[in-house]
C-alpha cells in the first residue's frame, strides 16, 4: 500500500493552505487534526450521520468520506468560515430563537445543510424540510426547532448566499505531487505551518495576544551587537534549540526550535520574516511555527531596538505579542511566559556578547528552549513575587 505523502493545495475558509496528507487522510482529519480547526464534527465516519457535513467548492460534503488528496485546489467553507454571510447569519440567529441546538454535537453539520437547503429551496414546506434535512442526525432536539428555525428564515426576507456551487477542476491523480522533506517516512498529515509569507499572521491578527515587553543590557557596542542581530544565522545560533534550515527571498527564513517546559517537550518547525533598518538599529519579526505531535501552534511578532548605554555598553529593547494554541497553550500564561522569558534572555546575552567579541561559542541548536531548571526556577520566582506581595 502507497502511503506516501501528497502535497496538496486548498482555500480553506478564504484562506490559502498548503499541507502533507497520506492518500487515505480524509478531510475531517486534516481539518481538525492538523489545522485545528475542530468545528468539524466526526461521529459514525460513514457518511451516515451528516455531523461531519461542510462545503466543498459551494456544495454539501460528507468530510468524513472525502480525501484530502481530493481537494486539491477546492475551496472550503466549514463551520469557523461564513466570514460577513448574511444568510449564515440568519440562519444561526433563527438557530438560537428557536432553540435549535442543545449539545450542539450535530450543529456544525446542520448549518451547511441548512444553508443548502435554503439556497436550494427557498420556497420549501415543512415536509421538504424534514426530508431534506434527514441525512442529519440529532440526538436532542427532536428536529423540531431546526424545522422551526429553518421556516423561520424562508418566511422572512430571506438573504442571498455568498458560498454558491463552482465548477470542481479535474486534477488526475498523476499529477499529485509527492512531498519532500519529511524526516520521518510514512509521515502522516505534516503541515508546513508559515511555508510562505501569506501564511504568517498579520499584526491586526495578533492584536489580542499576550505581550511582552523586555529590555536586556550588554557589555558590548550597539553597533557591534547590531553587526549580530542583522545576521539571522548568528541570531539563530545564540538561541537555545533553534536552528535556521534554509533563507529564501523577502527576508523570509525557515527553522525549527526546539522547547522543553518541565515534562512537556515540543519541535515547532515554521518560518518567519525578518525586516531590519541599519539607520535605526531596529528590526521587527513576524512568524509562525507548528508542533507536530502535539499539534500546537505558536504565532507571532517581534520589534526590537538597539541604542548606547549610560555604560559603554548597549541596550536592547524587547516588544512581542504572540498567540499560543493547542495544548501546550497551558504554559502561555503571561506569568510562566514572563519568567521563562527572563531565563532565556539572560542565556541569549551571554550567547550575544560572546559572537560580537568572536568568542567561540559552543552550539545551541542541540540544547532545548526552556528544561527542568528554567520552569523550577521560574515557578519559584513567581511564588516569590507573589508571596513578597502579601508581605
Amino acid at each position: 500500500m502507497n502511503t506516501a505523502s501528497t502535497t496538496i493545495t486548498m482555500r480553506i475558509n478564504g484562506r490559502e493552505v498548503s499541507g502533507n496528507a497520506e492518500p487515505r487522510t480524509h478531510l475531517a482529519d486534516f481539518l481538525r487534526e492538523e489545522l485545528l480547526l475542530t468545528g468539524t464534527h466526526l461521529g459514525c465516519e460513514q457518511g451516515v450521520c451528516g455531523a461531519c457535513t461542510l462545503m466543498v467548492d459551494g456544495r454539501q460534503v460528507r468530510s468524513c468520506l472525502t480525501l484530502a488528496v481530493s481537494c486539491e485546489k477546492a475551496e472550503i467553507e466549514t463551520v469557523e468560515g461564513y466570514n460577513r454571510d448574511p444568510l449564515m447569519a440568519e440562519i444561526r440567529d433563527a438557530f438560537k430563537r428557536h432553540h435549535g441546538l442543545q449539545c450542539g454535537y450535530c450543529t456544525p453539520g446542520m448549518l451547511a445543510a441548512v444553508y443548502d437547503l435554503i439556497r436550494r429551496h427557498p420556497e420549501a414546506d415543512e415536509d421538504i424540510i424534514r426530508r431534506q434535512l434527514s441525512g442529519n442526525l440529532c440526538r436532542c432536539t427532536g428536529y423540531a426547532g431546526i424545522v422551526e428555525a429553518v421556516k423561520d428564515v424562508l418566511a422572512g426576507n430571506t438573504p442571498e448566499a455568498t458560498v454558491t456551487p463552482g465548477p470542481r477542476a479535474f486534477i488526475p491523480i498523476t499529477e499529485a505531487k509527492p512531498a519532500t522533506g519529511g524526516e520521518e517516512s510514512g509521515e502522516v498529515v505534516r503541515l508546513e505551518t508559515g511555508s510562505s509569507l501569506s501564511d504568517l499572521p498579520s499584526r491586526a491578527q495578533l492584536s489580542e495576544g499576550i505581550e511582552l515587553i523586555r529590555s536586556l543590557d550588554l557589555d558590548v557596542s550597539s553597533d557591534a551587537i547590531w553587526q549580530i542581530l542583522k545576521d539571522p544565522q548568528k541570531v539563530v545560533s545564540c538561541i537555545p534549540g533553534a536552528s535556521l534550515t534554509s533563507q529564501t527571498d523577502h527576508n523570509l527564513i525557515h527553522g525549527v526550535c526546539k522547547v522543553a517546559v518541565g515534562p512537556m517537550a515540543a519541535t515547532f518547525r515554521g518560518s518567519a520574516e525578518i525586516s531590519t533598518n541599519d539607520e535605526a538599529l531596529s528590526g521587527n519579526v513576524i512568524g509562525k511555527g507548528k508542533d507536530r505531535l502535539s499539534r500546537s501552534i505558536l504565532e507571532g511578532c517581534l520589534d526590537y531596538s538597539v541604542s548606547a548605554n549610560d555604560n559603554g555598553g548597549s541596550s536592547i529593547k524587547i516588544k512581542m505579542l504572540y498567540r499560543l494554541s493547542g495544548p501546550l497553550s497551558q504554559f502561555g500564561r503571561p506569568a510562566i511566559v514572563e519568567e521563562i522569558a527572563d531565563q532565556l534572555l539572560k542565556q541569549i546575552g551571554v550567547s550575544l556578547v560572546e559572537a560580537a567579541t568572536g568568542k567561540t561559542t559552543a552550539s545551541n541548536s542541540h540544547n532545548s528552549v526552556g528544561g527542568i531548571s528554567i520552569l523550577l526556577k521560574s515557578l519559584l520566582n513567581i511564588l516569590k513575587k507573589r508571596f513578597d506581595r502579601k508581605l
